[in-house]
């Protein structure tokens, strides 16, 4: 008996010691956790997304879970932290890591999982090669248990009740990625963007540049209080602050057309499109030829 009451105390000493993700009210009831503007790798550990949660009357919504395992923990515990009330829902924004490695913290009784229409399969996809890269590149270890896919796939869009709030999961075109949702708070007029909407951090295209565009172009029409990217600050000045991200994704569309119309090969396009405006973005030298190479294969064959 001894042994076991000792036990016990350990396991609530343990928990009482996990550390608490610092979260930003962005708006009333509207929690952030900003990422750190770097590449994922062992120092930070895949924790740089900025992810949070929504509290309503009744109950929770977490927006993306993190970059590895413990965040998830620590997320968990900044909503306790904050409120009593239960989480019920986790909305994964897309596919990518940055996103989702910290699921399995979340699984339980009562808790739904819901993502874009096209998660799951993207999930399936590509988690043995995330599995294998984990611990290497983040130092993370990461099993195929923190992989959830999604209790409720969105196809246009979804309601999530929190118990006088109500979001709106809206599932994109393929953009950003082919998984991209984003979600609409109408009590505070917030959007939940996540990496529709890149600050400071140089986009990355990892589904299509005209998708990507064409949404932007629908959102700049609306008005929004506040905006959370997935990563850089909070926007309060929609839709100027989208405008350099923007400019940007016009720039690469413009210059690959050009390219290709003068027969010019990937290689060449390497080296001269987006050139004027890459070195106005953080990790440009990490992930700018990664852009023209994505476009240049979605540009190439259009009619």
């Amino acid at each position: 008996m001894k042994k076991i009451l000792l036990l016990w105390l350990g396991l609530c000493q343990a928990v009482l010691a996990a550390p608490v993700l610092s979260v930003t009210e962005a708006a009333a009831g509207v929690f952030v956790h900003l990422g750190v503007q770097e590449l994922p790798d062992t120092h930070n550990h895949g924790a740089i997304a900025n992810i949070g949660f929504i509290v309503g009357d009744r109950c929770v919504a977490v927006i993306d879970t993190g970059g590895n395992p413990e965040q998830g923990v620590a997320l968990k515990r900044a909503v306790q932290h904050v409120t009593n009330k239960p989480v019920c829902y986790v909305v994964n924004t897309h596919v990518h890591p940055d996103h989702i490695y910290g699921n399995g913290a979340f699984k339980g009784e009562g808790v739904q999982f819901v993502g874009h229409k096209n998660l799951a399969r993207a999930m399936a996809a590509r988690g043995v090669f995330y599995l294998a890269k984990a611990e290497a590149v983040l130092g993370a270890k990461v099993s195929a248990s923190d992989l959830v896919s999604p209790d409720i796939e969105v196809t246009r869009v979804t309601k999530l009740d929190l118990g006088g709030r109500v979001l709106e999961v809206r599932a994109h075109r393929t953009a950003h990625t082919d998984s991209d949702v984003s979600v609409y708070d109408a009590q505070t007029n917030t959007l939940w963007l996540s990496d529709l909407l890149f600050l400071q951090h140089i986009p990355v295209i990892d589904g299509s540049l005209k998708g990507w565009l064409a949404e932007l172009e629908v959102l700049e029409k609306q008005t929004y209080t506040t905006v959370i990217p997935g990563h850089g600050p909070l926007v309060n000045d929609w839709p100027k602050a989208m405008q350099p991200e923007k400019s940007y994704l016009q720039a690469l569309l413009a210059d690959i057309r050009a390219a290709i119309k003068r027969g010019d090969y990937l290689e060449s396009a390497l080296n001269t499109v987006g050139i004027a405006g890459k070195g106005e973005w953080l990790l440009s030298d990490e992930f700018h030829r990664k852009n023209v190479t994505t476009a240049f294969a979605e540009l190439e064959w259009e009619e």
